[in-house]
């Protein structure tokens, strides 16, 4: 799918891996990753982690040789209330891919965007030049919390928030500039452009094309290959919807989220709440499943 589409950046995550390393075409991957943790040693559980560590970084390193740009790369979802557990896994991952001889300058490290996650992000972006991607991003506080931390990219998902509001209300279906997960992004787009923030916005997780091209001119996009190949046969002029003119132009306010103002407004957002638990949750299940296979 990269080879076909051509992407600049391309992204994992452990259910994706999961699901890759269950296919015959990577079964040398997964052989490779289970010898390094062999080799490293120590407990069954040690060698599991660092197997799974390396795997992580043998799917990274190929995809890597398809793209000009950066690959991100996931820290363990059961990290995500553990500031300084993700801290020395995404330190650990830049190290495994610095001896792949590939620099920590193509590399996004993935964290959940926690109060914890997002700190963490703060560290490694300022003191260890380490770039991050902050994921299971659903409420604006997150966001908000995100740009002050000085990440280099957040991931504010479309798609769920969508699924959340049709499984929760009477409206099952939604034009595309009404899309609640659309209005999200346009919101934190317009939040980041109006106040300067340099952190990037990647839109992700989109259920159909309407939502894509509901958010033409986004910083950038992570889209499905399905999706792409759709997108692939229209013949479609898109005026962009977001601009950095018109975001400019908007009533926003600034506002400022320590830890208790962060925990309070992002408590405040049911559907955030739940999208985070739920797909923390989610990947730490795919985590598991992933470490069983390779014991």
């Amino acid at each position: 799918a990269i080879d076909e589409y051509k992407p600049l950046d391309a992204t994992t995550n452990p259910s994706l891996i999961l699901a890759a390393a269950q296919m015959p075409a990577y079964q040398e991957l997964v052989d490779d990753a289970v010898a390094y943790g062999k080799k490293l040693g120590g407990s069954e559980e040690e060698q599991i982690k660092n197997a799974s560590d390396k795997l992580f970084v043998l799917f990274g390193a190929e995809i890597l040789k398809r793209i000009p740009g950066r690959v991100s790369t996931e820290v363990d979802a059961r990290l995500s209330f553990d500031k300084e557990g993700m801290i020395e896994r995404a330190r650990r991952l830049i190290d495994l891919y610095k001896e792949a001889g590939i620099g920590k300058d193509r590399i996004l490290i993935k964290l959940s965007s926690t109060w914890e996650g997002i700190q963490a992000g703060k560290v490694l972006e300022a003191e260890y030049g380490i770039s991050c991607n902050m994921t299971l991003l659903f409420s604006f506080a997150q966001a908000v919390a995100c740009a002050e931390a000085g990440v280099t990219l957040i991931s504010p998902f479309v798609g769920r928030i969508l699924d959340w509001h049709v499984a929760n209300g009477d409206k099952k279906a939604y034009e595309p500039s009404e899309d609640p997960g659309v209005k999200s992004v346009t919101k934190i787009y317009n939040y980041y452009k109006k106040f300067g923030y340099k952190t990037i916005v990647m839109g992700a997780s989109f259920r159909n094309t309407g939502e894509i091209k509901a958010l033409t001119g986004c910083d950038y996009l992570t889209i499905s290959p399905k999706l792409l190949a759709e997108l692939s046969k229209e013949y479609v002029k898109l005026t962009p919807t977001l601009s950095v003119k018109e975001a400019q132009a908007c009533e926003l306010e600034k506002i400022h989220l320590d830890e208790k103002a962060f925990r309070w407004h992002h408590n405040e957002d049911q559907m955030a709440v739940e999208k985070l638990s739920d797909g923390i949750r989610k990947f730490a299940a795919d985590a598991i499943k992933l470490e069983r296979m390779l014991k």
